[in-house]
């Protein structure tokens, strides 16, 4: 009986002698979207912890919160495009949750009610608060923020 030649499987493919195999695809999106949520809430809960001790807002801390999703996003993402728009969406929340940790950390120093409990049971009570305080420069911070991921994201993408 003869046995008839078989191509092996496309996946399994090997490059002729003297040629570089193709390069491996590089980032996974999911990944990226995954690490770059991560970052987000992290970064939520440190600018939230700034903003509590300081009791003011710092613009170089929301850049901080942009550049740390972007980066998460670009590094373990690649080059999806999607991924700079993810990042820079999660940076406006992350923001956004860091002025309410922030306002529950102020809120917890002066009732006699802690944090978590303000941001779980009254996070009602912290938004309005967080409004009263709002100005124009608030808005400024969410867009350096965003601004940041985008470009780190784009920037670190491998």
């Amino acid at each position: 009986m003869s046995q008839q030649f078989q191509p092996p499987a496309p996946d399994s493919v090997t490059p002729a002698p003297g040629y570089p195999a193709a390069p491996a695809p590089k980032g996974n999106v999911v990944l990226g979207i995954v690490a770059a949520v991560v970052a987000a809430v992290a970064a939520a809960a440190a600018y939230g912890a700034i903003i509590g001790a300081t009791e003011h807002e710092i613009g170089y801390a929301a850049v901080g919160v942009g550049i740390l999703i972007g980066f998460a996003a670009g590094k373990l993402g690649g080059r999806n495009p999607l991924l700079p728009v993810v990042a820079a969406v999660l940076s406006l929340g992350s923001v956004y949750a860091g002025g309410l940790v922030g306002e529950a950390v102020m809120g917890s120093k002066q009732l006699p009610i802690s944090t978590m409990e303000l941001l779980t049971q009254h996070l009602d009570i912290v938004m309005k608060a967080w409004k009263a305080d709002a100005d124009a420069i608030s808005l400024v911070f969410f867009a350096i923020g965003a601004l940041a991921a985008f470009q780190t994201a784009r920037k670190t993408a491998a």
